[in-house]
């Protein structure tokens, strides 16, 4: 994990995302904390790191999320030399197997 990130204010902020029960609060401390293009930009990554683990084209993933190839050349470099948090999540829910 990257060191800078291991702040007591990062940890707090994760305490509470975990606290967290079920979507409805998801969406009601997201709003409150992120701006409307900061979620949609968190939502875009996601979405760009499902389509990469699909192997799908570059110009497939730009065209179909509006990603940058600056954004997903990064989200691409975090999925293969990150700290594995994607493939975690991917896996947890059940998101690592292929399209159907």
């Amino acid at each position: 994990m990257n060191s800078k990130l291991k702040t007591p204010a990062v940890e707090r902020l994760f305490e509470a995302v975990l606290s967290l029960e079920d979507k409805e609060e998801c969406f009601a401390f997201f709003e409150d904390i992120c701006t409307v293009n900061e979620l949609l930009s968190l939502s875009q990554r996601f979405s760009v790191a499902m389509m990469l683990r699909q192997h799908r084209t570059y110009h497939d993933i730009a065209e179909k999320t509006g990603a940058s190839t600056a954004t997903i050349s990064r989200v691409n470099r975090s999925l293969n030399d990150g700290s594995g948090g994607y493939d975690k999540v991917f896996k947890r829910l059940h998101m690592d197997e292929p399209p159907k």
